[in-house]
């Protein structure tokens, strides 16, 4: 915009200097013209005059008109005496038709300007005309265009300043806006933008610190439904595990406790969804090594009280991704938890965490020696409903990555988890 308004500003000021300083230019070289023919007749007339006069003295006065350099005045008498030092006068046309028509008149071109006037006299007709050079009509014009043309460009330089500063003024408020707005996106809720500038500017900058109120007071209010929500949830599954363990018949006590169980691992899951976009007003970031160390290290021990031998393949540096700590920690416990749930005990677990090729993508496998899992095939685990995984491929994709479940190498299932690296 700031831009916008430059070009715009020295567009219409140029178009306003131009249309001024043609027209001067041409005016200067008139004033010029005339000035310098002004010069001649008056020379002419002043000549004129002692002709008519008192002709002896006209050489004397002729030569010291001369001298002057005003204007070269040439005499050409009634009996066709040349007087002066200009260019023969009895071959000019100009002069026969001044002799003939007895009207002064003036002749303007390139070789000059020409001012001819006849003296009639009793003995006949006497012709004076006062010559001007080319150079002497044109005399100052070149230093008057100058001053005319560097005017103008000052001019067009000064509209190019006031009107950067303008611009200036209109966009620098607008930016700032804009960033606000990027903030906000990135999460940064507690953004508020300054209200200034013009009034447009004003207006949008108090709507959007509405809006970002608006957005602070909707998330309060769903941590706090989020956070009420987990407690209802749970209140009634632990009713109903207790209820089950009342329950006098084996056999459906256990179907009752494998049920309550899936139901308690939905309501987990459902109650961590719906915690993810809130759980953060930063905008996410974190080290994917140091989040998958910790979480290895949370399930170790669950591991070796089951008798599994889990394999790290861990690097030895960081691997940034765009996806908050919690969130990728979640992602992982969903993953690991699903194997847990799934596979007898003493199952052999892997967990191989590299970068992708070109160093673009963070990759983290979870595989298993387990019955295995296909991507049609949920169900084939018993008590599997899908809602972890789900949402760990919805956590995936919501930073750009993906999560496909595949066959491992030790015969069990893969889960493969592909995320975009982040900046250092």
């Amino acid at each position: 915009m700031r831009r916008r308004i430059s070009w715009l500003v020295v567009a219409t000021t140029s178009t306003v200097v131009v249309s001024f300083v043609i027209p001067l230019c041409l005016l200067v070289r008139t004033l010029a013209e005339d000035r310098a023919m002004a010069t001649a007749d008056q020379e002419a007339h002043n000549v004129a005059i002692l002709v008519a006069g008192d002709p002896s003295q006209l050489r004397t006065f002729l030569a010291g008109v001369n001298r002057r350099g005003a204007a070269t005045t040439d005499v050409l008498t009634s009996n066709g005496r040349e007087l002066g030092p200009g260019p023969p006068m009895a071959t000019d046309p100009d002069v026969h038709r001044a002799r003939t028509g007895r009207e002064a008149f003036t002749v303007v071109d390139s070789r000059g300007g020409r001012v001819l006037l006849p003296v009639v006299l009793p003995d006949g007709t006497v012709v004076v005309r006062s010559t001007v050079t080319p150079d002497q009509l044109r005399q100052g014009v070149t230093r008057a265009w100058v001053g005319i043309i560097g005017l103008g460009v000052v001019l067009l330089a000064l509209a190019l300043v006031l009107a950067s500063r303008l611009g200036r003024r209109i966009s620098e408020p607008l930016r700032e806006v804009a960033g606000t707005a990027h903030r906000l996106r990135e999460g940064e809720l507690s953004a508020r933008a300054d209200v200034r500038g013009t009034e447009e500017t004003q207006e949008l900058a108090r709507a959007l610190n509405g809006l970002a109120e608006r957005t602070g007071e909707l998330l309060a209010s769903e941590r706090a439904a989020v956070g009420d929500l987990s407690h209802r949830l749970r209140t009634p599954v632990t009713a109903l595990r207790l209820d089950a363990e009342a329950v006098t018949d084996p056999g459906l006590a256990q179907r009752l406790g494998e049920h309550i169980t899936v139901l308690q691992r939905t309501v987990d899951a459902i109650v961590r969804e719906a915690r993810r976009p809130v759980r953060t007003d930063l905008a996410p970031s974190c080290d994917a090594t140091a989040t998958v160390i910790r979480r290895v290290e949370f399930w170790r021990a669950l591991a070796e009280d089951q008798g599994r031998t889990v394999v790290e393949r861990l690097p030895d540096r960081a691997l940034p991704v765009p996806l908050a700590a919690e969130d990728l920690a979640n992602l992982v416990d969903v993953i690991v938890d699903n194997v847990f749930a799934h596979t007898p005990e003493g199952t052999m677990m892997r967990i191989d965490l590299h970068p992708g090729e070109g160093g673009s993508e963070v990759v983290l496998v979870v595989a298993d020696a387990g019955p295995g899992i296909t991507e049609g095939a949920r169900q084939e685990r018993p008590g599997s409903t899908g809602l972890g995984l789900d949402i760990a491929r919805r956590t995936a994709a919501a930073c750009g990555g993906r999560l496909r479940i595949g066959t491992a190498p030790e015969g069990g299932a893969a889960v493969e988890v592909t995320l975009p690296a982040a900046g250092d």
